[in-house]
């Protein structure tokens, strides 16, 4: 029998509901005057993603990118591939990318340097959880909901080979 992992709760929906009220505030002030392409990073990004929207209250455009950097399991590979690249252009665009962890910045750098190719107007980054104890590479985050120990995260998006992203709170694995 294939048994999954305990886990138990490490940031509540409660929590979470209310920092991303206030990361939508944020938002909403710095683009006031713009209209904002936000691109989320698929699958993860997608819970975190559709509840900010819903505060920021402004003209907005959205995009999904799905990229990968994890084969099965809770390491990642290290190799970055783009599964889905862009359909929309961002040449002079405002553009936000919405991410819902940043752990070692591989993927994340890979992405926005992919991105900044593309000239946009402006380019920042809104992650809902950062990991910097695992971090490689230097990424700047411009809009953090929660900084986090180097703990298997699951729950609100995120997963462990496709399961627990349903799960309301975020929630940390059991060894």
């Amino acid at each position: 029998m294939n048994s999954q992992p305990e886990h138990h709760i490490l940031i509540t929906k409660q929590e979470i509901e209310a920092k991303v009220r206030k990361l939508a505030a944020e938002i909403r002030q710095d683009y006031s005057n713009k209209q904002p392409l936000l691109i989320g990073i698929l699958k993860g990004s997608f819970m975190f993603m559709a509840d900010l929207i819903r505060f920021i209250d402004l003209p907005l455009d959205v995009e999904f990118i799905r990229l990968s950097s994890y084969g099965s399991g809770m390491e990642s590979s290290g190799k970055i591939r783009v599964l889905q690249g862009l359909r929309t252009p961002i040449k002079d665009r405002d553009v936000l990318v919405i991410e819902d962890i940043v752990d070692t910045g591989l993927t994340t750098s890979f992405f926005l340097d992919y991105l900044r190719k593309r000239k946009p107007a402006s380019l920042r980054l809104c992650t809902l959880t950062d990991k910097p104890s695992r971090r490689k590479v230097q990424v700047n985050i411009d809009y953090l909901g929660f900084t986090v120990s180097d703990k298997f995260l699951v729950g609100y998006g995120l997963d462990l080979d496709e399961k627990f992203r349903n799960l309301p709170d975020i929630c940390v694995l059991e060894d």
